[in-house]
């Protein structure tokens, strides 16, 4: 499965991405944040894309100008090993992280709207939640511009691959919400289209 935006491809991660993964993915400031530490090697991370990144509905976020992969992002259901939100069978939680380098330059909230795009008009989900630990303000931002809503707080949550307790908050948009807000924001584009004719 491969998903495309106007700057990035979403596609499944392979070994091959793991100098790219470890170039990013080494950074202190970009896997604390999410919850998960550091990697430490170019083999770090060829094992973490063959036993995490290798799950169903993972894409690596990769730019379409280079071809490299500069983040990652998935749906995580009620089946996946790995998610923080209590989610019913038709619903879904989000994840995703981009390189530092990256930051600012709404390339996170792209990749969002093309898996929200899929998850409700591809898997028929009737919800998707996401979740942001206190303090992660950019991850906070990049889900309000693509229409999350804040749903509730729950604190001492544990991030077992910190063996850590934090504060988690949680967002949530319905496919009804998601359908009015792709509305208004296509008729944002025709006016704009049609202030410039």
């Amino acid at each position: 499965m491969e998903l495309q935006t106007k700057r990035l491809i979403l596609r499944a991660w392979k070994e091959s991405d793991a100098e790219a993964l470890y170039k990013y993915a080494r950074n202190p400031n970009v896997g604390p944040i999410a919850g998960w530490t550091p990697h430490t090697s170019v083999e770090n991370s060829r094992e973490i894309i063959k036993a995490v990144l290798s799950a169903p509905e993972t894409y690596a976020v990769v730019l379409k100008e280079t071809g490299e992969a500069v983040g990652s992002i998935g749906i995580m259901t009620v089946r996946s090993e790995i998610h923080s939100a209590k989610i019913a069978n038709n619903e879904c939680e989000i994840g995703y992280w981009i390189g530092e380098p990256y930051w600012g330059q709404g390339l996170i909230p792209e990749a969002i709207r093309e898996i929200l795009r899929h998850a409700f008009e591809d898997l028929h989900l009737s919800s998707v939640w996401c979740g942001y630990y206190d303090g992660n303000e950019k991850s906070r931002r990049a889900q309000e511009k693509c229409g999350f809503i804040y749903h509730h707080t729950e604190h001492n949550k544990p991030v077992p691959l910190l063996n850590d307790f934090r504060t988690e908050h949680f967002t949530k948009i319905s496919q009804q919400e998601w359908r009015a807000t792709s509305l208004v924001a296509m008729k944002e584009v025709d006016v704009h289209k049609n202030n410039k004719t």
